[in-house]
């Protein structure tokens, strides 16, 4: 790739993109030269008739490259934009989608006080997405997210400090709620749990299968064996008035809100991405009502 500019290289890396089966070539090849030229979109675009330093123009090629063996931009890149935050990311941290957004939006409308100190858990946090874009919206409110994986709460941490959340935030490694006290009385519990049935795994887009931790995709058997845990402990957790709000894979939506029934909550919401599917279930746990550990 020997182009005299950046919009050249650009162009070349765009028809070597979609050669490769890359669904959206032009975008990912705009993203990956910000990558390699060190700077943003603005820059990018005053430099289109530049030409590329021999450093920039290896790490442009190598990149591409790299994307036409299936590796996500964003791994790539290190990093990924959710909710407008900049959340870096690790081997044992989930990508974070689009979709998860409906998820944060639930939480907001639910607790729509900027100016309560809300305490929160998020379940399987991974990069902290959920819960640091809560954070970012709601200034009085403290979290707590817990992840199976160390490293993936090293990373949340990390993002937490970069974007200055950290004094509100705590991460620990635990399984689902066992790290949370049983008299935490929560304002909201969020996750975003495994749901991916296990016998299905490999036939996840590349993207996906290869690259997400297998810890953050495997659900079980029937992809609902993190919410068979989370209802069987996350109640005795929550307030009364308090809320459970879980994003869930495609036709899932029925059998957990029949779970969360089942330990006692009443099921508010289930909310569709922007796909149209049932992305997103909300359960509170009515006032007067006091769960116990199932």
């Amino acid at each position: 790739m020997t182009a005299e500019s950046w919009g050249a290289a650009i162009a070349a890396a765009t028809a070597r993109l979609r050669q490769a089966g890359v669904e959206d070539a032009a975008a990912d090849a705009r993203l990956l030269a910000i990558e390699a030229l060190g700077g943003d979109r603005t820059g990018l675009i005053s430099a289109l008739r530049d030409r590329p330093s021999d450093r920039a123009a290896g790490r442009f090629r190598t990149l591409v490259e790299r994307r036409t063996t299936g590796v996500p931009v964003s791994r790539l890149r290190g990093w990924r934009e959710f909710w407008s935050l900049p959340l870096g990311l690790s081997a044992e941290t989930l990508d974070p989608r689009p979709d998860t957004e409906t998820l944060v939006g639930a939480a907001l409308t639910v607790l729509p006080d900027r100016k309560a100190p809300y305490r929160l858990a998020d379940l399987g946090t991974g990069s902290g997405a959920i819960l640091l874009a809560l954070l970012s919206e709601r200034p009085r409110a403290w979290g707590l997210g817990l992840d199976l994986a160390e490293g993936a709460a090293i990373q949340a941490r990390t993002n937490a400090v970069r974007l200055g959340l950290a004094d509100r935030a705590g991460f620990v490694v635990g399984h689902w709620t066992e790290a949370l006290r049983h008299d935490a009385r929560l304002d909201a519990i969020l996750s975003n749990p495994p749901y991916i049935p296990s016998g299905t795994l490999e036939g996840l887009a590349p993207e996906v299968r290869d690259h997400d931790p297998r810890l953050a995709l495997d659900g079980g058997e029937d992809g609902l064996a993190a919410y068979r845990a989370i209802a069987a402990t996350a109640p005795v957790r929550l307030r009364p008035g308090g809320w459970l709000i879980v994003e869930v894979g495609s036709g899932q939506a029925r059998a957990v809100s029949a779970l969360f029934r089942q330990a006692g909550l009443r099921i508010e919401a289930v909310l569709a991405d922007l796909a149209g599917l049932d992305r997103v279930v909300c359960a509170q746990k009515m006032v007067g009502v006091d769960a116990t550990d199932g």
